[in-house]
This record gives C-alpha cells, sequence and structure tokens, in this order.
C-alpha cells in the first residue's frame, strides 16, 4: 500500500498546477510560491512546467464619473464605450531542479514568476481616464533547503530558504482627452500618460513538514517573507499629453508576506486526498506613491486599495494503474478587491493526468475552469484615503480557463 500511496503524491501538484494559474487569484498574484519539489524521493529530480491563462472579464454600465478637464478628470469620455473587455490572457513559466546532497539533506532551485497582471481594456471606454493598459511582471529566482530526521513514526523535516526578486511594469491611461487638448493647440496628441517601474529585492522562506511514508502523510506549514522594493525608479512619460519630456520618478512598496499550509494523506489503496490554506498580505498595497527624482514632489500613484487574501484549496487523486493516474480540485479565492476593482471571489474547478512511461520520467497535463463571481466598482474610503472617484462600472460572474503542462525527470 505504501508504494501505491506514494506514487500518488504527485497527484497533488497536477491539480495544484491548474487552480493556481486558473484561480485567477486576487491581489497581483500569478504563479505564487511553490516548493513542493524538495519533497520529490529522487536524488536529483528536473522539472519543468508552463501555465497558460485565459481570462475573460467584461466590464458594463462604465461611467465616467470625474469628467473635470484636468490630469485627474481627463475629461469627459462618457461618449465612448460603456462595456469592455478587460483582461488579457498570460503565460506562467516555472523550473526547479532538486538535490539530495547528504542523508536528510535535500536543496532546490527555482526559477518563477509569482507576481503579474495584464489589463488592456483599451481607449475606447468611458473609464479609459483610468486605464487604458496595465502590466506587472516578475521574476524569482529561489534557492531552497530542507533537513529532515525521525520523530516517532514518521520524519519532521525543517525548511529555510531565501530568494531574489525583480519586479517591472507600466501603466498607461487618458490624463487628457484628445478633443480637449486639440482645443487647446495640441492637435495629434493621444492624451496617454505612461508611468514605467522596475525595482527588485529579497525575501526569505522558514517552515517544517511532517511525513510518515507508510501512509503517504505529508503535512506542511511555510512562511514566505514580504520583497521590499525599497528603491523604484522609473519614467513619467507625458510627451503624449502637453509635456516634452520624460520626467525619472521613485518611490517604493513591498510584495506582500504569505503563510500557506498543505496536507495530503492516503486514504484507501492507490487514493490520495490534499488539500491547502494559504493567507497572503494583500493589504499592504493600499496607494503607491512616485515622487520626482528632481523635485521630490508627488507626480502620480498606483491605486490598488486591496484586502487580505485567502485561498482554501482540496482534492482527490487515483492511481488507476502503474503508469497513469488522476486526480481532480476545487479552490475558493477570496477577492482583494473591497469595492474598488473587480477582483472578486473565484472558484476553480480542476483536473489532471500524470503519465510515467517509467519511473525516472513523469509527464503531466491538467485543465481549470474558474467562475469569476459578479460586483461593481466605485468610490471607497479606505484608510482615510478616496479610491475609485474617477469611474464607476459593474460586471457580472464571468469565466477564466487554464491549461498547464509539466515534464519531471528523476535521474
Amino acid at each position: 500500500m505504501a508504494n501505491h500511496l506514494m506514487k500518488t503524491t504527485a497527484l497533488g501538484l497536477i491539480a495544484a498546477c491548474a487552480f493556481v494559474g486558473g484561480a485567477q487569484a486576487g491581489g497581483l498574484e500569478r504563479g505564487g510560491y511553490n516548493i513542493d519539489l524538495l519533497f520529490d524521493p529522487g536524488q536529483y529530480t528536473f522539472e519543468s512546467g508552463v501555465v497558460y491563462v485565459a481570462p475573460d472579464r467584461t466590464l458594463n454600465n462604465v461611467v465616467d464619473t470625474n469628467t473635470a478637464n484636468n490630469a485627474i478628470g481627463g475629461g469627459n469620455l462618457n461618449a465612448r464605450a460603456n462595456s469592455v473587455d478587460e483582461t488579457e490572457g498570460y503565460w506562467v513559466p516555472r523550473v526547479g531542479f532538486k538535490a539530495n546532497l547528504n542523508e536528510g539533506v535535500a536543496c532546490m532551485a527555482d526559477y518563477s514568476q509569482p507576481w503579474g497582471v495584464h489589463t488592456k481594456p483599451g481607449t475606447n471606454w468611458a473609464g479609459a481616464n483610468q486605464n487604458v493598459e496595465t502590466k506587472v511582471n516578475s521574476h524569482n529566482y529561489g534557492l531552497t533547503c530542507s533537513y529532515k530526521f525521525d520523530v516517532g513514526p514518521g520524519q519532521l523535516r525543517v525548511i529555510g530558504g531565501g530568494f531574489y526578486q525583480e519586479v517591472d511594469g507600466f501603466k498607461e491611461r487618458i490624463v487628457l482627452d484628445p478633443a480637449v487638448l486639440a482645443g487647446l493647440g495640441f492637435t495629434g496628441r493621444t492624451g496617454i500618460g505612461r508611468l514605467d517601474l522596475a525595482g527588485d529585492g529579497y525575501g526569505w522562506r522558514i517552515g517544517a513538514a511532517y511525513e510518515i511514508p507508510e501512509y503517504a502523510l505529508r503535512a506542511s506549514l511555510v512562511y514566505n517573507s514580504q520583497v521590499k522594493l525599497d528603491d523604484i525608479t522609473g519614467t513619467l512619460d507625458l510627451r503624449q499629453v502637453t509635456a516634452s519630456s520624460i520626467e525619472n520618478v521613485y518611490g517604493s512598496a513591498a510584495m506582500p508576506d504569505s503563510i500557506e499550509m498543505k496536507l495530503q494523506s492516503g486514504i484507501a489503496p492507490d487514493w490520495l486526498a490534499f488539500g491547502s490554506v494559504k493567507w497572503t498580505d494583500w493589504s499592504q498595497l493600499q496607494r503607491i506613491r512616485f515622487y520626482s527624482s528632481t523635485t521630490n514632489a508627488e507626480r502620480t500613484s498606483l491605486d490598488l486599495a486591496y484586502r487580505d487574501g485567502w485561498t482554501i484549496s482540496g482534492g482527490i487523486g487515483h492511481k488507476l494503474n502503474e503508469q497513469w493516474s488522476v486526480a481532480g480540485s476545487v479552490t475558493w479565492d477570496r477577492g482583494t478587491s473591497q469595492g474598488f476593482g473587480s477582483q472578486t471571489d473565484t472558484w476553480t474547478f480542476g483536473t489532471g493526468v500524470s503519465y510515467n512511461p517509467s519511473e525516472n520520467i513523469e509527464f503531466r497535463l491538467a485543465g481549470a475552469v474558474s467562475l469569476l463571481t459578479s460586483g461593481s466598482s466605485g468610490q471607497i474610503t479606505v484608510g482615510g484615503e478616496t479610491y475609485g472617484s474617477d469611474v464607476s462600472y459593474d460586471f457580472g460572474t464571468d469565466l477564466a480557463a487554464a491549461v498547464s503542462t509539466s515534464l519531471k525527470v528523476r535521474f
């Protein structure tokens, strides 16, 4: 029984790959953090995978609620479309290598893209003074090690590591309606302002896991620290508005810390149950201000107004024979929006299959469908700050689809 159950432990990864990519998790989460490769029983193990996510969020009943002809209001855009598709599809790659160094000691090096977002409603909608296109990218390079030793009927594993992270992105919006600019004598300008940013920082993780191989039981708890981006630099480009040059700006922020608990256990021969609970401190990202490098005056900001995120998932895996296994999962993710933005609760249903042509090679293919719940966005006040005074809109229950594939090689 232990042999069969141990071979099903990979099934949790199949479902995880599907629902992490497809859940449209709150905040700026994209791939998140994943150190499951550290638990692989192989002496040396290489893993590579990619997830493609196709969200479909549509904003309706859009109203430009600030029609002032200034850099905040942008002019009256209510003649433009009051319905628009907001989201863009994206890829999430991941590569990792794990090695057992000596008795009880294992280390894993990996590359991932934990954070990201890409919205592109364009210029032809009434909320273009809030967003034309926003994109955030991340690159995470990590090293995580563990030491395990016998405790009672199983083994206790102590986990620790660190990672270096790069974050960059841009945002474009209508600063002034081109019709207003033409009236001021600035013909041929789009009225779009663009903010480009980049920063980097370091983080660390610590955790523990308890494993009883005989029952394929593993319980783990891992804390990932925040990553302080103390020196974000970038440019504010207003050449399509009224300015004639690009201005250097600076600011600071921190990518959130998180705590995740995972549990899996054999429940019958060739059957495995798994689940997880994760908290992410997205509420630390509210209004990120950027200042002129020349005058130190505030020039613009990124308004997020997030609340903390919670993600709860569970699933079942089954080993069909020596080569094929299947799994299914369901995930609930609490949206981080508080009446500003479109990140409401998400339900994701994932399924996956694993094929092992030999003991050393494993292929996985998984898919998921997410229900993005309905809601609305408008003016709110959080921590004494006002958000969403420029645009209001509604959105119904929308869908997101995801597919993932991965290869694991042991040698």
